[in-house]
């Protein structure tokens, strides 16, 4: 009867452990994702999110647990296990680094084989591309060269060459692991729209060998900078790939593309997320704005860093060399964000200002009103857009599985980060926005109180947002239906990479350094 009775029970307790791994399958990525390796860009599935990491929730510059000089570039940093991961351009050549988590040496530095490089814009980097990793691989790609593949002692496993995609500002993308696939996006402004010669495609290879296993055609797709993400949800597992005025859903196991939602504009560059059985897609609109009702005075008061005499008025003597239309009024002019993007020979460039500057002197009197300036703003190509869409369609889902869109507070570069029945987007200016994900509901939108740019998107830990300004000032805001900012510092130093986490670190790449705070 004893052995009896201990057989019976080491069958509950087996049947126990089944259900327990069972259950475990069945949890979506985000409920998982704190036992995962930060290994991609903004981590598991690019969803920005480690709901059980305990980062500091004060970082203060001069307390950083090590910091080590790095090669410029504003791909972000990954990890896998005890190493940091990054891209970096040094001496005018492309190049792979390995750290070690603890103590911040670095173990490795590998160069990619000589190539041009490809002309970027002064925001950007030829190294903007964040690595990928697992367990037996790091992937890297350059736009200027293609794709690498490096164990992780920096023995090279394979490389495959690409020609760079034609970008108006350079390539960003980054590649993704899925299974035994490496997933990227090579958009081209070079696009045909007759399939046989498009030059726009998604791509998959073996990532133990470089091949390529499959390629779809994006014919009516132009250069962009966004980067896949794996769609789980109860119908079957997406491939979702932003594009020129369309996201995208396709079966990744073979490329076919299942369906599209319309309504964005040309320039994606936020990952999109998922979370409470729905995708979530963020663009603004062309030029960076996030508003569709646009509100003039910020762009007037930019113009008044012109007005040298204080007049209130621009006249045609006070236009500089930094003169332009702006499109982003919370940078400063001269910024290459600022505004419209002038020649740089100067003849060209003077003869561009004068051209803008007539265009707006409506009666002809040398200078510019405020009635006059804001007289000829423009609304712009397309709207800016937070969409969430239900799973399952086929085809245009356009009208059928859209179920809210947002068109307030949209940010240009930083991705969205969903958490908790909630999204959170920052846009430059230092705006946050806390939007209910399940109506589209502003639950809240505040000032930050750290202005300029924002390209380092949001990420969630310890039920906070870490959220980074490009001038290097961090915020720290308590999750939740109330605005609380927790912690903000000066970390003096320039930001523009997503900072990558493990389980009680933050790994912050700055212009010149890679920081770690415990």
């Amino acid at each position: 009867m004893k052995d009896l009775v201990s057989v019976e029970q080491y069958k509950m307790a087996f049947q126990s452990v089944i259900s327990a791994l069972l259950f475990l399958g069945a949890c979506p990525v985000s409920a998982q994702i704190e036992s995962a390796h930060w290994n991609q860009f903004r981590g598991p599935n690019g969803a920005g999110i480690a709901a059980e990491f305990k980062p500091p929730l004060k970082i203060v510059a001069d307390q950083a647990e090590w910091k080590t000089p790095v090669p410029q570039g504003k791909s972000s940093p990954v990890l896998w296990t005890d190493r940091v991961f990054l891209t970096g351009v040094e001496g005018g050549r492309l190049t792979t680094l390995a750290l070690d988590a603890k103590s911040g040496k670095v173990l490795w530095k590998r160069l990619a084989p000589e190539v041009p490089l490809e002309r970027v814009h002064r925001a950007n980097s030829v190294a903007a591309s964040t690595p990928c990793a697992d367990e037996d691989h790091v992937c890297v790609y350059f736009g200027s060269y293609g794709l690498l593949c490096y164990d992780h002692e920096g023995l090279e496993q394979w490389a495959k060459p690409i020609p760079t995609p034609e970008s108006m500002y350079g390539v960003a993308t980054s590649p993704i692991l899925h299974g035994q696939l490496l997933i990227l996006i090579l958009d081209d402004d070079a696009n045909m729209e007759d399939s046989r010669l498009s030059r726009s495609r998604v791509i998959a290879l073996d990532k133990a060998t470089g091949e390529v296993v499959w390629e779809t055609p994006r014919p009516y797709n132009r250069g962009a900078w966004s980067s896949p993400m794996i769609w789980k949800h109860e119908s079957r597992t997406d491939l979702v790939v932003p594009g020129n005025g369309r996201v995208y859903g396709y079966e990744p196991a073979a490329g076919a593309e299942l369906w599209h939602v319309s309504g964005f504009s040309r320039e994606p560059i936020a990952v999109p997320v998922a979370g409470n059985g729905q995708l979530y897609v963020s663009v603004s609109m062309q030029g960076g704005r996030g508003d569709v009702e646009l509100d003039p005075e910020p762009f007037w008061t930019a113009m008044l860093a012109f007005d040298r005499n204080g007049d209130g008025l621009i006249g045609r003597d006070e236009i500089t060399k930094d003169f332009t239309s702006p499109f982003r009024p919370e940078l400063l002019p001269g910024h290459p964000g600022f505004g419209m993007p002038l020649p740089a020979d100067p003849d060209k460039r003077r003869k561009r200002q004068n051209d803008i500057f007539n265009r707006r002197d409506r009666n002809k009197d040398g200078f510019w009103t405020k009635q006059e300036f804001v007289a000829d703003m423009k609304v712009g190509r397309g709207q800016p857009n937070l969409a969430a869409i239900r799973p399952g369609g086929r085809g245009d889902i356009t009208e059928t599985h859209v179920t809210w869109n947002l068109r307030r507070g949209i940010p240009e570069i930083p991705s969205p980060v969903f958490y908790a029945g909630r999204l959170y987007l920052v846009r430059s200016g230092g705006i946050l926005s806390c939007v209910h994900a399940d109506s589209g509901q502003v639950i809240y939108r505040q000032r930050l109180g750290a202005s300029g740019q924002y390209s380092a998107s949001p990420i969630v830990a310890n039920d906070h947002v870490y959220l980074f300004s490009n001038r290097g000032v961090l915020t720290v805001v308590k999750c939740g239906d109330e605005f609380t900012v927790t912690h903000q510092a000066d970390l003096d130093a320039s930001i523009a990479a997503t900072p990558a986490l493990d389980r009680d670190s933050l790994y912050l790449r700055t212009d010149d350094a890679l920081m770690a705070f415990r």
